[in-house]
């Protein structure tokens, strides 16, 4: 173990040392140090690539699409096919092998599933464009090697686990399940450990406060960069730190761990980006940004997709705009992953602070009316409350008087939304197929996520993006021209500016803009089903249109959306 200075000045010392005493920090700096050096090959910092406008992610699971080949081949060919010039950015949801949860309790980090594919369809995939991988960290599944280990008494996976008495006071936790906290497991010996399980029982949780778990969680990511991941997903990351007697929930502890996260894959590659997935009420969501430079370089903006949906729902962007108009980051190197909808359903909590009670319970409501489910979390009092809505996203959004074109007009004014915010947007999949409720694959496995989690026949979705009237060709031929203006368009700097105007409360407005380019777009979207007549002081041309637009009374068919490329002063 050394103890010299310059131990001390490593980016990720002073964070470390929020974490492990003193001795233990250093010998651990020293283990980061020889993890870089075992991925020196892939070392590179010569070609830093902040994120542009042109930007946009795909999210899917690799088995989305089924043909006679193996999956990821298929992604690759939809991917050749049909999204060339759509998506520069691939989000591949958990390909690791697994036992439960669509892939997020992983057995395997350093393998692919045989019946995805390969690490060379992966590495493939990202010759074509960054990939996002899923770096499941939280926990791992009760199959996985390390438990196994643990199990059987390997001193290398002493602690790797939280063990606690099944009567100790764990009532403060945050629970975002209603399924028990403490799981047993019976050992080599017959001896039961109750282990800490956030998610599930066949979701075990690692413990940081052992330095050995953070060392091989650092191999894992670096492993994952090395198979060509550019982005890193840092799921469920609320809870890696525990902490009996408090919420453990977004611990400072668990804030030093993501600190250390960045500065040692930053070390290794500087082209890195890492996302946190923290599906909690906004401000502490925020909050993993830290100073801008030290945690992640992305944050779900997970209050967006409740709140576009309760806008369209109710006609009334009010709540939306009154919540856009408060965002700011901490610096010109953090922005936000604005989605509508992703492989989970639509998070709950992220607005229980935005929303009234009365209001969550519409959005409830709506969901449940197109045959959507909800999803629920247990409180501290024993309560239960939603934590998620189960159901695609053009189902929410629908009304049952809905024709296809409207169907198709309220959903991609929607995604205009997603589009028009300042950050990096992402489309899933199922969203740009137009896919609705699969209630058959709820059947089929027993979980609510399941209702949008559906797997397609490749020629049957050539078939129907072919046909021009059928939903999923509406839907994915709209999408991929509104992306494709935006990818044009410097004012969508994700790091550039913005600002919510007040046109009425039937349309959400948004002004963006590059100083770099000197380039601004009034993106304007009416969210109501009848026309609407907006006022703005702006003259310009709509890119999406080729309109010209006058100042003064504008009119807003129902559901339209306008990007309007304003004109430069003289």
């Amino acid at each position: 173990m050394s103890d010299h200075p310059e131990s001390q000045a490593r980016p990720w010392a002073e964070a470390l040392a929020c974490i492990y005493p003193r001795e233990i920090a250093v010998e651990v700096s020293d283990r980061i140090d020889a993890l870089l050096a075992e991925y020196n090959d892939v070392a590179d910092h010569s070609r830093v690539r902040m994120l542009s406008h042109s930007d946009v992610m795909l999210i899917t699971y690799g088995d989305t699409l089924y043909d006679s080949e193996p999956p990821l081949e298929v992604l690759g060919r939809f991917q050749r096919e049909y999204l060339e010039g759509t998506f520069d950015l691939v989000h591949i949801l958990p390909f690791h092998p697994y036992s439960s949860d669509d892939g997020f309790a992983v057995i395997d980090y350093y393998a692919v599933r045989e019946d995805l594919g390969t690490w060379s369809d992966i590495e493939v995939l990202a010759e074509h464009g960054r990939i996002m991988a899923d770096a499941v960290i939280n926990h791992v599944s009760s199959e996985s090697d390390w438990l196994r280990a643990y199990l059987a008494g390997d001193p290398e996976f002493a602690d790797f686990f939280v063990e606690c008495a099944p009567d100790d006071d764990l009532s403060a936790v945050t629970r975002p399940r209603t399924s028990p906290l403490l799981t047993p497991f019976t050992d080599a010996a017959g001896n039961i450990h109750y282990l800490w399980t956030t998610f599930s029982e066949d979701q075990v949780d690692l413990n940081y406060r052992n330095p050995n778990v953070l060392v091989a969680v650092l191999d894992v990511l670096f492993f994952l960069i090395a198979k060509g991941a550019r982005l890193l997903r840092l799921d469920a990351v609320t809870y890696l730190w525990k902490e009996p007697g408090t919420s453990s929930a977004n611990m400072p502890e668990t804030h030093a761990i993501i600190k250390v996260i960045r500065a040692a894959v930053s070390q290794l590659r500087s082209d890195v980006v890492l996302v946190t997935e923290t599906n909690v009420p906004h401000h502490e969501n925020v909050a993993y940004f830290g100073n801008g430079q030290d945690e992640a370089h992305m944050v779900y903006n997970f209050a967006l997709p409740p709140l576009i949906a309760h806008s369209l729902i109710n006609g009334d962007g009010t709540r939306l705009s009154q919540w856009a108009r408060q965002l700011t980051l901490p610096g010109d190197e953090a922005c936000f992953l604005n989605f509508s909808a992703s492989h989970d359903g639509v998070g709950v909590r992220p607005i229980e602070e935005i929303l009234s009670d009365e209001e969550q319970q519409r959005l409830v409501d709506a969901a449940r009316d197109t045959g959507g489910l909800v999803s629920l979390r247990r409180m501290r009092d024993g309560r239960e409350r939603p934590y998620e809505l189960n159901c695609s996203y053009v189902d929410l959004l629908a009304s049952p008087e809905d024709s296809v074109a409207t169907l198709v007009k309220r959903f991609i004014a929607s995604q205009a939304i997603v589009l028009s915010m300042p950050g990096v947007p992402a489309v899933y999949i199922q969203s740009l197929l137009g896919t609705r409720n699969d209630l058959r694959g709820v059947k089929q496995t027993g979980r609510a996520r399941s209702i949008n989690r559906s797997q397609h026949d490749y020629r049957d979705i050539k078939n129907q993006l072919e046909d021009d009237k059928s939903l999923p060709a509406m839907v994915f031929e709209a999408l991929k021209r509104l992306i494709g203006v935006r990818r044009r368009h410097h004012a969508f700097d994700p790091y550039g500016d913005f600002e919510i105007l007040d046109l009425g409360k039937e349309v959400f407005a948004i002004r963006r803009s590059s100083e770099q380019s000197g380039e601004t777009i009034l993106c304007i979207v009416n969210l109501t089903g009848c026309e609407q007549q907006a006022r703005t002081d702006v003259a310009g041309r709509d890119v999406l249109s080729g309109d010209h637009v006058e100042r003064g009374v504008m009119k807003l068919a129902p559901f339209a959306v306008r990007w309007i490329q304003c004109k430069t002063e003289t």
